[in-house]
């Protein structure tokens, strides 16, 4: 039996965490309209297609909202939450990329070639361009579609850009972080570019916009502009609050008895996303889109534990397979929901909202083979039975193989090197290597970096490749039954290679010198043209960019939590 230590914290605090309630009727700073957003609403009706808002935040921790006892105040969500359905047996992916692409195409990533890592800047990669997308099946079904904030799906062709893979307006990034003001995104010492676009062109005069307030304000403005007796699709994918930690000083004022700085400004940029949630529902009752709507929220990843997030009790952060990594914040408001006020405990996983949500378009979905996902309107609204028994978290072949893993360890049927891990009813498998595997109490990040190691650990098993657990019984992942079930254990490593026979092969190609941004002016932006290949190389250097050299200001930061990760990774117990 594994053996824990607890210290620098008292449990009952970890357990008792509360949150402020605020008045939803004050201004917020984000507003653009004037309307009181929660005004009675009318008798809901589904006689025409409903009007779609999926908000995906970045990074945000399964513990950073109000109503999972956070410190962080989470007022919009929290309410929001409370009248429609939470999801409270909800799976992402563990980092960026994959958890979007899932998102858009419905199908795990091992179909898609994205099952290694995230799309990096200068990867000649992007979406399958052979994938029908969300957007696309909606514009099918008549809708007006429409994406704000962060992409990181790919853009070293024109083809792979969001106005191309069906959303009729854009502003957002397109690489994976960008500086809130700035918009800048340094993707190593000297490559260093401006990243906001407007549809296919360089955002240049919104440069200085904090970009949380931006987005809210184009939701609004897209709202204004559009009639409600027409459906429209809204993908608002905030950067929000993914790092660098960044965040007006009235937030971060409410947060000044944190002694923690990282958890400070983070839990000020948590905030103010919640402000912004809070205007986005404000528009659609102004403009008359409420009543025949339906809003989605999620969560792309678990938290970044060193960057001020927390995913407590859970165990393990960002870019594991742990619970903490891929365990989501979602829920789903709505007048039309049937059986509204509740929580679920339906398995859904991200995958699902494809087909859920061109169902409930009444799209066309008979000419879409293969996904992954299904339809769990009914799970969520009606309190049925939810289609999904499984879950494949994900294969990755390329990622470091375990040093203990074998065939043998694995009945001489699957390699437990290979990082890998599938949820089949109230069981969850992991091979080869994990990631960093502790639990981690909000209190135990004060004078980060110096305490971390004030935490709760795990002191044996590590000479592993393979852990099993009844996640139903035992969420928090603290009893590993792979020695006590090793018929379950094999069942589902059965299921890991019936998986694994219908995967893609990986698309991770090498980065490509030509997509520097001074080539493009400044910007990140495609660099290949229509005709050329995944693996076309450039062949010139960089060239003097027509805008002034800007400081890489984020790449040090980087660097030293790169660093960090590695000392973290290294010296594990």
């Amino acid at each position: 039996m594994a053996v824990y230590a607890l210290t620098g914290f008292s449990l009952v605090s970890l357990l008792s965490f509360g949150y402020l309630s605020w008045d939803w009727m004050k201004p917020s700073l984000v507003a653009d309209v004037a309307t009181d957003p929660m005004e009675k609403s009318l008798p809901p009706t589904f006689t025409r297609p409903p009007h779609i808002i999926f908000i995906l935040t970045d990074d945000q921790g399964y513990h950073d909202v109000g109503y999972h006892g956070s410190d962080i105040q989470t007022p919009t969500l929290d309410r929001l939450a409370a009248e429609g359905v939470k999801l409270e047996n909800y799976y992402i992916q563990p980092i960026c990329t994959p958890s979007r692409s899932q998102l858009i195409t419905g199908r795990y990533q091992i179909h898609t070639g994205l099952q290694h890592s995230i799309i990096r800047p200068r990867q000649p990669n992007c979406l399958p361009l052979d994938q029908v997308t969300l957007p696309q099946k909606l514009q099918e079904a008549g809708y007006s579609t429409h994406m704000v904030g962060k992409w990181h799906l790919g853009f070293y062709k024109k083809e792979c850009l969001p106005p191309r893979r069906g959303f009729d307006t854009f502003l957002g990034s397109l690489t994976g972080n960008v500086d809130y003001y700035t918009y800048d995104n340094c993707d190593g010492p000297g490559v260093c570019g401006y990243d906001l676009h407007e549809g296919e062109d360089v955002a240049w005069d919104q440069s200085g916009k904090y970009s949380t307030f931006l987005y809210a304000q184009r939701v609004s403005k897209i709202l204004a502009s559009h009639s409600p007796k027409e459906p429209i699709f809204i993908y608002v994918a905030f950067q929000a609050v993914h790092t660098p930690l960044q965040s007006p000083k009235e937030y971060i004022y409410r947060y000044r008895s944190m002694g923690n700085v990282a958890r400070r400004k983070y839990a000020a940029m948590v905030t103010c996303m919640d402000e912004a949630v809070k205007n986005i529902t404000w528009a659609l009752k102004k403009y008359g889109y409420y009543d025949n709507s339906v809003i989605v929220f999620s969560t792309d990843n678990g938290g970044q534990t060193f960057s001020g997030g927390s995913n407590w009790p859970l165990r393990g952060r960002k870019g594991t397979y742990w619970e903490g990594g891929v365990r989501g914040i979602g829920f789903v408001h709505s007048p039309l929901i049937k059986r509204k006020r509740r929580t679920s405990w339906a398995l859904v996983h991200i995958t699902d909202w494809y087909p859920t949500l061109v169902s409930l378009a009444r799209g066309n979905l008979s000419n879409v083979q293969g996904l992954d996902g299904y339809n769990v309107w009914p799970a969520i609204s009606e309190g049925k039975e939810s289609p999904r028994t499984e879950i494949l978290h994900n294969i990755d072949p390329l990622y470091n193989h375990a040093k203990y893993g074998s065939l043998e360890d694995g009945f001489g049927i699957w390699n437990t090197a290979v990082q890998a891990s599938i949820r089949v009813g109230e069981w969850k498998l992991l091979t080869g290597d994990p990631g960093y595997s502790d639990w981690i109490p909000p209190q135990t990040l004060t004078n980060f970096p110096g305490s971390w190691w004030n935490l709760e650990r795990l002191t044996d098993g590590l000479k592993k490749s393979v852990w099993l657990f009844n996640i139903t019984a035992d969420p928090y992942e603290r009893y590993d039954l792979s020695e006590q079930r090793p018929d379950v254990v094999r069942t589902l490593l059965m299921r890991l290679v019936h998986y694994n026979r219908t995967a893609i092969p990986v698309r991770y190609p090498a980065e490509n010198p030509r997509a520097h941004p001074d080539f493009n002016g400044g910007a990140w932006g495609p660099w290949a043209s229509e005709d050329d290949g995944e693996e076309w190389e450039g062949s010139r250097e960089p060239l003097k960019s027509r805008n002034k050299k800007k400081k890489c200001k984020i790449c040090k930061l980087r660097s030293f939590f790169r660093k960090l990760n590695t000392r973290l990774m290294s010296n594990r117990i």
